[in-house]
């Protein structure tokens, strides 16, 4: 498969996840009337689904790992179209819930193994600008998501969000058989068992580097997942705005993130990845400190409210490259279960974020700048004391893959 249709194709698959957090938010509505449910309740079908994603999420990696990244990838798409189709059809809000949770177990295969695929096949700065591309529509995926799940409750109810998610689904179910190379060989593989599974999570965890870099990219895309999860009460209820209108927030998000993802790939191997990281927090905090003064100045209306999120979309789409790539070089023949733990606490985060803290923060948009500003900042710190680890590991001549992180 060509190198430009590969990235293409691993692009899509890695969409499918975050795609699938937000297409339903403007069908809040309309599901809290047809089952006469309450926001909460409703709420939860994203909160339950991220659950499960995470949780399972740390399975999918070390099992591309076992058995090849393929019929990972295959079968995860053909169960989430399944899940799909089970959500579209759900009679009650309870089946609603358990469709999504369903989903959510099946949902992170093709995102987290095309990740590990890059790595497989790509290297330096060719991987770089790789990652680069996906990191377009993967960081596009949760922005755009609202704006495509209004278009088609447009046209009709809500339960056509998901019959769209199970045909998307298919396609990659059937492209990916036909066309997507084995990049994992039975050589390289560890064994199919749970504990040597278990064992891989574990001793990856273990692993300090690690533990940093997956924070750092958790906290990361937190900042920007605290606009997207409180997004509903942006638009309708700061903005006074309706259901078809989200795209007034996410288009310019969605075109930060673009530009900052074509910058990463178009100057890779003329800035270093850290001074890329340097300027990805900067520009995120920079937008945080920007909105958080424009909303206690009382400038709450359109289109001074973007201007947090805009930049720390920008921010954001600068680091997550950059990260990951870093990541997967610290244990190269577990790259598998590194995109999963990577998967797994970047969900759970976010589980969080969206179950317990916008509900509060976003009640008044000062503090749901202050909630992103602080994951975009803690990010920031993270970062500068796994550099000072790093540097102090090159100097002292240990562990140079930790060391360098693969930037």
């Amino acid at each position: 498969m060509q190198g430009g249709w590969l990235v293409l194709l691993l692009a899509a698959l890695t969409s499918v996840g975050p795609f699938t957090v937000d297409t339903i938010f403007p069908g809040f509505p309309a599901i809290e009337a047809e089952f006469a449910a309450t926001p909460v309740a409703v709420q939860q079908t994203l909160s339950i689904y991220l659950l499960t994603f995470g949780v399972m999420s740390l399975f999918h990696g070390p099992l591309s790992d076992a058995v090849g990244r393929k019929p990972v990838i295959v079968g995860g798409s053909i169960l989430y179209a399944a899940t799909s189709v089970a959500c579209a059809l759900a009679p009650s809000l309870p089946w609603l819930l358990t469709a999504r949770a369903a989903q959510g177990l099946v949902a992170g295969a093709g995102m987290i193994v095309a990740r590990t695929v890059v790595r497989d096949v790509f290297h330096g700065e060719q991987a770089q600008r790789a990652m680069s591309r996906m990191s377009m529509i993967f960081g596009v995926a949760p922005a755009a998501a609202p704006i495509v799940g209004g278009w088609l409750l447009a046209l009709g109810s809500w339960r056509g969000v998901f019959w769209f998610l199970a045909a998307i689904a298919l396609m990659l179910a059937a492209t990916s058989a036909t066309l997507l190379p084995e990049t994992h060989p039975p050589a390289l593989r560890t064994p199919l068992a749970p504990g040597a599974l278990l064992r891989a999570v574990v001793d990856s965890t273990r692993d300090a580097g690690v533990r940093r870099l997956v924070a750092v990219a958790a906290f990361n895309f937190a900042g920007l997942f605290s606009y997207i999860a409180a997004a509903p009460t942006i638009i309708v209820t700061h903005l006074g705005l309706g259901p078809g209108d989200f795209g007034v927030l996410f288009v310019p998000v969605v075109t930060a993130m673009i530009l900052g993802s074509w910058l990463t790939g178009r100057f890779a191997g003329r800035i270093s990845g850290p001074r890329f990281l340097t300027i990805g927090f900067g520009t995120a905090v920079l937008g945080g400190i920007l909105q958080l003064a424009l909303d206690l100045a009382g400038r709450n209306r359109l289109p001074w409210v973007l201007a947090g999120p805009t930049l720390t979309g920008l921010g954001i789409a600068l680091v997550f490259p950059i990260v990951t790539l870093a990541l997967l070089e610290l244990r190269p023949a577990h790259r598998g279960t590194l995109s999963s733990l990577q998967a797994f606490s970047s969900t759970m985060l976010n589980s969080l974020v969206a179950g317990l803290i916008v509900p509060v923060a976003a009640r008044q948009l000062p503090t749901l700048t202050l909630t992103s500003l602080a994951f975009s900042t803690a990010g920031w710190l993270v970062w500068a004391r796994h550099w000072r680890h790093a540097a102090y590991s090159r100097s002292a001549g240990t562990r140079p893959a930790e060391s360098s992180g693969g930037l």
